[in-house]
């Protein structure tokens, strides 16, 4: 069967099983380069049962070399072929999953970057945008993804019972977030006064566009981090990392909040149990 043919019938299937249109399009982004990269490769149009271990091996080296992609990009192109190669196999196109053969790569696990409490505090200060001002307060008091914050309805919300609700997020997955009581005041405020009057649904809105874009989130959070002289590159993300690490140092238990960032695996999760230089110290000290 023709290669890309059946990259698409992958794709489909992915859509069939509910994956997210995100989870999709990185998938259809690697098999696509994988499928030129072959054609090129033998100046021909590529069959799926004539892949080998070399054509993949060949492959993660080009997209070292030639494409300067680091080892963690190159072990996510690797997953993505053998999710792919795993299904062709279940539908009888091919006899084994070459990519299997292949040696997983090698990526140093980095310690993720976060602000604490008090740099979060400076951040929300510097911020001239009052609509991302509360973002930026809701990102790090939820853990929320930008793309799940932004994306939020007003219906999403519920103040009354002080939950939201997050609908489909990374793996099409559903979760609760409770609202605390230091944000709960902030988005009545916000729902009752300062919400523009809007056909959106979006929770977060602007009466131009009825909506918020991550693009511009994180601009605005770059502009303050230059206003505030940082040399760290900070991003929505990190907020959410900086809510992961706040909760691990008060001793909240990794399962509670594997829950509410919505990790499928507590493996994902232990990368927040990091430590810094005063928390080590602290540690020597108790001796």
């Amino acid at each position: 069967m023709v290669l890309i043919s059946t990259v698409q019938t992958f794709l489909d299937y992915m859509l069939s099983i509910g994956r997210s249109e995100e989870t999709i399009s990185g998938y259809r982004k690697d098999l696509v380069f994988f499928t030129r990269f072959l054609e090129d490769k033998y100046n021909c149009e590529a069959y799926i049962d004539e892949v080998t271990v070399t054509d993949i091996e060949d492959y993660l080296f080009y997209l070292k070399v030639k494409r300067g992609y680091a080892p963690a990009s190159r072990l996510r192109n690797l997953h993505t072929l053998r999710s792919f190669f795993a299904y062709a196999c279940k539908k009888e196109l091919i006899v084994r999953n070459v990519a299997l053969s292949v040696e997983k790569i090698k990526v140093q696990q980095k310690e993720r970057v976060y602000l604490t409490e008090d740099e979060v505090e400076k951040l929300v200060h510097s911020i001239t945008h009052e609509l991302i001002r509360l973002v930026v307060i809701v990102l790090y008091m939820t853990g929320l993804r930008i793309s799940e914050c932004l994306n939020l309805t007003v219906n999403d919300v519920n103040l009354e019972d002080k939950l939201i609700q997050v609908i489909a997020g990374k793996g099409n997955k559903d979760r609760i977030i409770p609202i605390s009581s230091r944000l709960l005041p902030l988005l009545e405020d916000y729902l009752m006064f300062k919400r523009p009057n809007t056909s959106s649904p979006l929770f977060f809105c602007t009466k131009k566009t009825g909506m918020l874009s991550p693009v511009y989130v994180n601009k605005e959070i770059s502009d303050a981090v230059k206003r505030l002289g940082w040399r760290k590159k900070v991003t929505a993300h990190i907020l959410r990392h900086s809510f992961a690490s706040q909760l691990v140092k008060n001793d909240v238990n990794l399962v509670q909040i594997q829950k509410l960032l919505g990790h499928s695996s507590l493996n994902v999760t232990s990368i927040y149990t990091h430590t810094n230089l005063d928390q080590l110290t602290e540690a020597i000290n108790t001796l």
